[in-house]
């Protein structure tokens, strides 16, 4: 078969992996993607703001080329951001509230894939500071963060994984966590978005936060909900299921701590800046800040707050009793 412009830059490898998983066949790329495109007329409710080949292809990869499927994922995608505008309003990674989240750690992204071929999205839920981040906040910077990955198309074949380190993580900030927003965010990310989850892994998770998952579960798909693994301190059962060579030592791995700025450093490029440079200096001053050498701020990373060791993880905090009050957000559904 003649390679196709559209998989330019794959690997023979992904190329194979394309075919025996997702029905990609290069012969017919350009038809499949045309057929996706002539469906567009049926909805003219949706802005679709993209129809270019390369951008309907991620649909197509992510509903394994079943047409009808990667239609409708590509209108609710668009949908998504018309019905949530003001999420997407400064949907860059400078804007401030997507920074901050970055700045913070959410998501972290690991540099190494898994072994297969997957990138690993890191999110330690203690580090959520609700005075800081708002959860919309959070979620934007995650959808944003997968717009910028998604572009890679190995990543369009092999997909992601998401592990949710729950460490810590108190009874009062798993109150915030609202069933509307939490179905905001899995609309987003299961509904909405051209990428195959390959696994979401909880550990050290509290019952509350077990609690808040079987609250969920509604609204999870059957392929979404056996891709969920609730793992508790088990490490075991992770590295099963994703080698510790792929996993910073946070979760038992043999690869260094996560830098919580890695992935905004990434991002942001030049315009990174740790907290203590939140203060506005002119325009040349920061330039100049910038120009000294990458190496200076690699290697003087900011503390940041840190899982603890996972014996003390699963145990309740005492300071988090008795906070009846806050449960109501937990057993009330919209």
């Amino acid at each position: 078969a003649e390679m196709t412009h559209l998989q330019a830059g794959l690997s023979p490898e992904t190329i194979e992996k394309a075919r025996l998983e997702l029905n990609e066949n290069p012969d017919i790329l350009h038809q499949d993607i045309q057929q996706v495109r002539d469906m567009i007329i049926t909805r003219p409710d949706i802005g679709f703001l993209r129809t270019d080949d390369a951008f309907i292809l991620r649909f197509l990869r992510a509903r394994k080329f079943h047409q009808t499927e990667a239609f409708r994922l590509l209108a609710q995608y668009f949908q998504y951001r018309q019905l949530n505008l003001d999420m997407f309003k400064n949907f860059k990674a400078d804007d401030p509230g997507i920074k901050r989240a970055l700045t913070d750690g959410f998501p972290g992204v690991l540099e190494n894939r898994d072994h297969c071929g997957r990138k690993i999205l890191l999110l330690f839920a203690a580090n959520w500071d609700q005075s800081r981040n708002s959860f919309i906040d959070i979620l934007r910077a995650i959808l944003l963060s997968l717009e910028v990955l998604i572009e890679d198309q190995e990543l369009q074949i092999n997909g992601f994984i998401l592990i949710i380190d729950w460490s810590n993580f108190s009874f009062k900030q798993a109150s915030k966590l609202t069933p509307s927003i939490l179905k905001l965010a899995i609309e987003g990310l299961q509904d909405s978005f051209p990428a195959r989850f390959g696994g979401v892994h909880f550990v050290n998770q509290p019952w509350y936060i077990h609690a808040l998952y079987t609250l969920i579960k509604p609204f999870l798909k059957d392929k979404t909900r056996k891709r969920i693994f609730l793992h508790g301190n088990n490490l075991n059962s992770l590295h099963q299921l994703i080698h510790p060579e792929c996993l910073p030592s946070e979760f038992g791995g043999t690869l260094p701590p996560y830098d919580m700025g890695t992935w905004a450093r990434t991002l942001l490029g030049p315009d990174y800046s740790d907290e203590n440079e939140y203060t506005h200096t002119s325009y040349n001053a920061m330039h100049v800040k910038h120009a000294s050498s990458n190496l200076e701020r690699e290697t003087s990373p900011k503390p940041m707050k840190r899982s603890q060791s996972v014996v003390e993880a699963g145990t309740l905090k005492h300071e988090d009793q008795g906070e009846s009050e806050n449960t109501q957000p937990l057993l009330a559904l919209d």
